[in-house]
């Protein structure tokens, strides 16, 4: 049986076109600054955003804790969501490393964060209190079905946190998801933004990796934070070569991504217990809740799992399926068709 794996965008595997740029990829020490891959790749990296530099890290975690790493000392605050990778997802390594603080809001359904709250939230400057630093921003939004925030909102809160001496970096790990959904270009989705990580994995295909841009100055102290959290690599345009594979040529096709997912969500919508409104998927993300006193959410992923469809199970009621490239639209309907028949009555 072909394996439907929808656990997330995470298990994409590279292209033949990605294997045989790192099969042909020119190396250096990147430590010393001699891979000319990774300098590609950091280059294109900020030309595509619109920033000045950028630097090559292993994960997207990793490109979050370097980030606020250069943004925060220790005992600084930082404003994000309740929802946040960052504060869910991360393993406290904001602050297990950093020692900065976490203020966390509300999210709303559409990740976006009230306004209200962010200003209200920022600290007088009182010997009592920790610093207001940073404001951290999530985009697309992981536990928020993907949601997408538009460019209104991003420039509205860049201004807001500009003006109260706030610097703000986004947790952009699906913001060409954004972009595509959009239909923005990513430079406008970012422009207000002072740093943003981004993965060249999940829905852009790529092996390993992430990328931090922003202005020279940041980047170069951001260097220095990944020594530290021991992220610099070696020859590592081996793997570098396949970012570049990620952003010129897997960009586009997210959206037939976000296709799969309305389809899959408009399909087991009407099933048996499903609560979940199609309207709420903007990109790849199904976030649905089961209601059904004779099965648990554990119970459905494990019928769905014989049927040789996988996804998520979020804890509580819901269940989580993301698109990825290797989903098929005939592999959608297949799933839609397992999922009538672990729910028939």
């Amino acid at each position: 049986m072909t394996i439907i794996d929808l656990r997330s965008d995470t298990v994409t595997k590279p292209t033949p076109a990605m294997r045989r740029a790192m099969y042909e990829a020119e190396v250096g020490d990147d430590v010393l600054g001699d891979d000319p891959t990774v300098k590609r790749l950091e280059e294109l990296a900020a030309a595509r955003l619109g920033k000045e530099a950028a630097l090559f890290v292993p994960s997207g975690t990793m490109a979050n804790l370097v980030s606020l790493l250069t943004h925060c000392g220790r005992g600084d605050e930082v404003i994000l969501g309740d929802q946040a990778h960052i504060y869910i997802y991360e393993a406290g390594g904001s602050a297990a490393v950093g020692s900065i603080h976490p203020r966390p809001l509300p999210n709303r359904p559409d990740g976006a964060i009230d306004l209200e709250l962010i200003e209200a939230a920022i600290r007088p400057n009182d010997v009592h209190a920790p610093r207001t630093r940073l404001l951290a921003l999530e985009n697309t939004h992981n536990r928020c079905s993907g949601a997408a925030l538009p460019v209104a909102y991003m420039e509205a809160a860049s201004a807001l946190a500009h003006r109260r001496g706030l610097a703000l970096h986004l947790d952009g790990a699906r913001v060409f998801n954004a972009a595509v959904a959009l239909g923005v270009d990513v430079r406008e989705l970012v422009a207000g933004c002072d740093s943003v990580s981004f993965c060249l994995s999940k829905g852009l295909g790529a092996p390993v990796g992430s990328m931090v841009v922003s202005t020279a100055a940041f980047i170069q102290e951001a260097r220095r934070a990944r020594k530290v959290l021991g992220g610099a690599m070696r020859q590592s345009g081996v793997i570098a070569a396949a970012g570049i594979v990620a952003l010129t040529e897997m960009v586009e096709r997210l959206a037939d991504d976000h296709r799969h997912a309305r389809r899959l969500a408009e399909g087991i919508a009407g099933l048996p217990g499903i609560v979940l409104d199609p309207a709420a998927v903007q990109t790849n993300i199904v976030i649905f809740a089961l209601n059904r006193p004779d099965m648990t959410p554990q119970q459905l992923a494990a019928g769905l799992r014989q049927q040789g469809v996988w996804l998520l199970t979020m804890g509580g009621p819901k269940l989580r399926a993301v698109t990825n490239h290797h989903v098929t639209a005939q592999e959608v309907t297949r799933a839609i068709a397992a999922f009538a028949a672990v729910l028939a009555p």
